[in-house]
């Protein structure tokens, strides 16, 4: 009884800020107060139990809460999401508040057992879990419906009223990240434990998936400079690179998986279970009682669920597909239009209007990708998937087939339909730099200069304040809150696919895509570093224990890289010479390699 009184007592003597939550300016009182209540009220009663407080700011209108929770609202929440923690014994298991003491470097005053992103984390789940259960309606907004079951915060998100919520940095603890990780120039491994603890498991893997990819594509690259050196025109000489290949892009992937398990389990992610996830956010249906859980909660009927991707979705990613297809011929008429005009004046200014076509290409595909992202999003979010992990496969799917046709169709149709070995080096070798250059551009550079400019402005504004409060702390959330929202790391693999799809199909004509695939990603590695401490706001840690999808995306396409591969081979004069007779034997032995 003791434990439940000090639960039902949510006052913090040394009140400690996580999270922001910021409201639309002019956001009537009755609104405000109706949502600060239904935040702090107790968890029998729909409420969220975690602490509120508004931060005083000489603009009035802005209204800007401060949300944090007691120490045992946290422990008690880290039962309810099912963190797992290292014991005594060094075993991981699922936290319990009732046997907290068995677990390694507890005691009821440290409140560093728990890491800041885990503590935000709690606070993201009990909100997002706010559900409308007898309100008809956001009180002051008539217009902005609820009904039971409904995610208040979606809801309120939906109808302009919440503006944003974001985690805050910690700023020392930040200072320590950027010099340990990017701070200095130095040949070494990246502090995945360090940013684990900062961000979180799903970026952590992200970084350490990217460091990964990045050693392994140096054996790729180290035979490439040769090979590329010494039999550069003579196509036909492929046989031992394309070999290497469809060896190598099976192998790293299957070492990855023990790695991040390795990596997983030091984290405690490995071992979490997946009874825990809740109905996502957006997520919306007639209040029910789940039969496994029998929990309350939004049901959904999963028959109007298949009706609107097979009768919608399906046939609007088809439509696009062949919107691809028709955009590729062009790109062909323009390439034929660009040898032909070589062919009639042979100038300087001839030769490089050969390179053109691919580059204009190049440009088309990274906005047609872009464009259809937008378009597959708004689609999975209104198939209304019960789960996130649910909602991410199907936009993952959407995305990858469109993005691998866009992006490698092309080459196929040179590769295996025209046979000009050619055309097919200098294609490759645009695409692959041309949307590296963009993407550098588009995800950091852009970014980085924007939040610069930024910076300047709002220190200009804050030197000017003369305030009781605590001025860094408004300074930091008046920062913090113009800052870019990072949504996640879809991009971010998304460009390791593609890329990952250059170098493992056709690098064998073009023995580079290598060595820029790891002049890229080393970039890649400072850049999203810098990207992630200086220029978006901190994302709320997602523990994970693998790369998901991602996985079985990576290795589907390194199954289309052994057929690829075997195919070249099978193409090349040397097989061909072996099998002077018999082509049957040929297609047999290429199909029994494969």
């Amino acid at each position: 009884m003791v434990e439940s009184r000090t639960f039902l007592d949510t006052s913090e003597p040394n009140f400690r800020p996580l999270v922001v939550i910021e409201l639309a300016k002019g956001t009537k009182e009755e609104t405000i107060g109706w949502f600060t209540k239904r935040i702090e009220e107790k968890k029998e009663n729909g409420g969220a139990q975690l602490l509120v407080k508004p931060l005083v700011m000489e603009n009035r209108d802005e209204n800007i809460y401060l949300v944090g929770a007691s120490h045992l609202r946290l422990l008690l929440g880290a039962e309810t999401v099912g963190l797992v923690k290292e014991c005594n014994d060094n075993s991981m298991r699922t936290f319990t508040y009732s046997s907290r003491k068995t677990f390694k470097d507890f005691a009821d005053d440290n409140h560093s057992f728990l890491t800041v992103g885990e503590c935000q984390y709690i606070i993201k789940h009990e909100l997002e879990n706010l559900r409308a259960k007898d309100e008809k309606m956001i009180p002051g907004y008539p217009q902005a419906k609820l009904y039971p079951g409904k995610s208040i915060v979606r809801r309120l998100l939906t109808s302009g009223i919440l503006v944003q919520i974001f985690p805050l940095h910690e700023r020392e603890e930040l200072k320590k990240l950027r010099h340990s990780w990017y701070g200095r120039v130095k040949v070494g491994f990246q502090p995945l434990d360090e940013i684990r603890s900062y961000f979180g498991e799903t970026i952590a893997l992200y970084f350490g998936f990217l460091e990964y990819f990045t050693f392994a594509l140096i054996p790729m690259a180290v035979i490439g400079i040769p090979y590329y050196v010494f039999a550069w025109e003579d196509y036909d000489k492929y046989v031992m690179f394309a070999t290497f290949n469809l060896l190598w892009s099976t192998v790293i992937l299957e070492v990855w998986k023990r790695i991040c398990a390795i990596m997983t389990y030091r984290w405690g992610t490995l071992l979490m279970k997946r009874q825990f996830e809740e109905p996502r956010p957006g997520f919306h249906g007639v209040l029910g009682i789940n039969p496994v859980t029998g929990r309350e909660e939004p049901v959904y009927s999963s028959i109007k669920r298949q009706i609107r991707i097979y009768l919608v979705s399906l046939p609007f990613v088809c439509l696009c597909l062949y919107f691809s297809l028709y955009v590729m011929m062009i790109y062909f008429d323009l390439e034929q239009w660009a040898m032909d005009y070589h062919e009639k004046n042979g100038s300087d200014f001839s030769s490089l209007m050969l390179f053109v076509p691919s580059i204009v290409y190049a440009v088309v595909i990274e906005i047609m990708n872009r464009t259809y992202r937008y378009a597959a999003e708004f689609l999975t979010s209104w198939e209304n998937h019960r789960l996130e992990s649910s909602y991410q496969n199907h936009l993952i799917l959407k995305v990858l087939v469109f993005n691998f046709l866009n992006c490698f169709a092309s080459l196929f149709y040179i590769a295996f339909v025209l046979f000009d070995m050619k055309l097919l080096r200098q294609s490759l070798a645009t695409l692959l730099i041309t949307s590296q250059i963009l993407n550098q551009f588009a995800e950091s550079l852009l970014p980085y200069w924007l939040q610069k400019t930024h910076k300047k402005r709002m220190k200009k504004h804050t030197s000017s304040l003369k305030m009781e409060s605590d001025l860094s702390l408004v300074e930091q959330v008046n920062l913090e809150k113009e800052m870019g929202t990072y949504f996640g790391t879809f991009d971010d693999y998304l460009e390791l696919f593609l890329q990952f799809g250059y170098v493992s199909l056709f690098s064998c004509v073009y023995p580079l895509a290598a060595v820029f695939a790891v002049l890229n990603n080393i970039t890649e590695i400072y850049s999203d570093a810098l990207k992630m401490c200086r220029v978006y706001k901190r994302p709320f840690a997602e523990p994970t224990a693998n790369i998901g999808v991602w996985q079985l995306a990576f290795e589907t396409m390194s199954v289309i890289s052994v057929v690829t591969n075997c195919v070249l081979i099978g193409m090349s004069p040397q097989v061909n010479a072996l099998f002077p007779d018999s082509k049957m034997d040929l297609i047999l032995t290429v199909t029994l390699v494969e």
